[in-house]
């Protein structure tokens, strides 16, 4: 059985202003340190194998608190980057609002391809997936801790489960410094027991330390 646990990354001061971060290098800010600090010690008794995190700082230095405890070391890997929002990409959402009315209008109603060259949702659960899936096959029959972004584990974990992007907007995006655990069953299905298409389960949604209303926007 191997075992990915895809977590999002602490609050930054963007994440509290409602200002598009996308593929910008946002830092945490002190509460989201905080945040990736208290989280660590119940990742780390899930006894990881692997910790994988995007290459922005926010998640990679997220990573950094469950590697200070494991002793583990972090490989970054770009492709578990935040969705690209192109022309959004710092902006307040207000501001996106008044300038791309028609392209946040489609966004917001869960149009996968919205304009304004922000990336279309197929390419970023390809993506974010192929990232997830190769983590967990250097690891496999192990446990492995992916930071990474909101909008990014969404989709990237849809890609590898084989859901629509209706099911996942009916999910829900992680809070911050909340994570998801998803198990791959390595043998070969018994007789009369059905498996998977994809082979992944969702065993578990939005587990941290405090269940907090989630934001609509992952940005």
């Amino acid at each position: 059985m191997t075992r990915l646990i895809v977590w999002r990354h602490g609050n930054t001061d963007w994440n509290a202003a409602n200002r598009v971060q996308g593929q910008l290098d946002v830092p945490l800010n002190e509460r989201g340190r905080d945040q990736a600090r208290a989280a660590a010690p119940l990742l780390a008794a899930l006894r990881p194998d692997a910790i994988v995190a995007s290459d922005l700082s926010r998640a990679a230095e997220t990573a950094a608190a469950l590697a200070a405890l494991t002793g583990l070391p972090v490989r970054t890997d770009a492709r578990l980057r935040e969705r690209r929002f192109g022309q959004w990409q710092g902006l307040h959402l207000t501001e996106v609002a008044e300038r791309f009315p028609d392209e946040y209008a489609r966004w917001r109603a869960g149009d996968p391809n919205p304009g304004a060259d922000v990336e279309p949702l197929h390419d970023l659960g390809e993506r974010v997936g192929a990232a997830l899936r190769e983590a967990a096959e250097a690891a496999a029959g192990g446990t492995v801790v992916i930071a990474t972004h909101g909008g990014a584990s969404r989709q990237g974990m849809g890609h590898l489960l084989g859901w629509d992007t209706g099911v996942l907007r009916s999910v829900g995006s992680l809070a911050n410094c909340h994570w998801s655990e998803l198990r791959h069953d390595d043998r070969a299905p018994a007789i009369g027991r059905p498996q998977d298409v994809s082979g992944w389960q969702l065993r578990a949604h939005n587990v941290g330390l405090i269940t907090a209303p989630v934001a609509v926007d992952a940005v």
